[in-house]
């Protein structure tokens, strides 16, 4: 019982210490990872991102998708265009340094 309760605290331990290192989406757009697409949603801007970075893309797009559903419903409008509206205030907001992508689907640092 004594080595069971102290494998689970070191389980505990590692996971919250990997929960700790997972990359934000600030981070990574800091870092040239990511960045903000003109539908509204986020994506890589290298190549081959590692799975990290792909979790944090699908995420947080999962979560953008269900906001702009809920604000498309409340608003008779399609998902689409709430994202479109959105994409135009996330790009806006981005920092300097950060990707966005123009209307022609190019990175531009902004």
């Amino acid at each position: 019982m004594k080595k069971f309760i102290v494998l689970l605290s070191m389980f505990v331990t590692l996971f919250i210490s990997s929960m700790a290192l997972a990359i934000t989406l600030d981070e990574a757009k800091a870092q040239g990872l990511v960045g903000e697409k003109v539908d509204g949603y986020v994506a890589a801007v290298i190549a081959n991102p590692n799975a990290e970075v792909q979790e944090l893309i699908k995420t947080t797009n999962d979560g953008r998708r269900q906001v702009y559903g809920d604000l498309a419903q409340r608003n008779n409008i399609t998902i689409e265009a709430v994202g479109v509206v959105s994409a135009e205030k996330l790009r806006e907001k981005a920092a300097r340094g950060e990707y966005v992508q123009s209307t022609s689907g190019q990175w531009e640092k902004k």
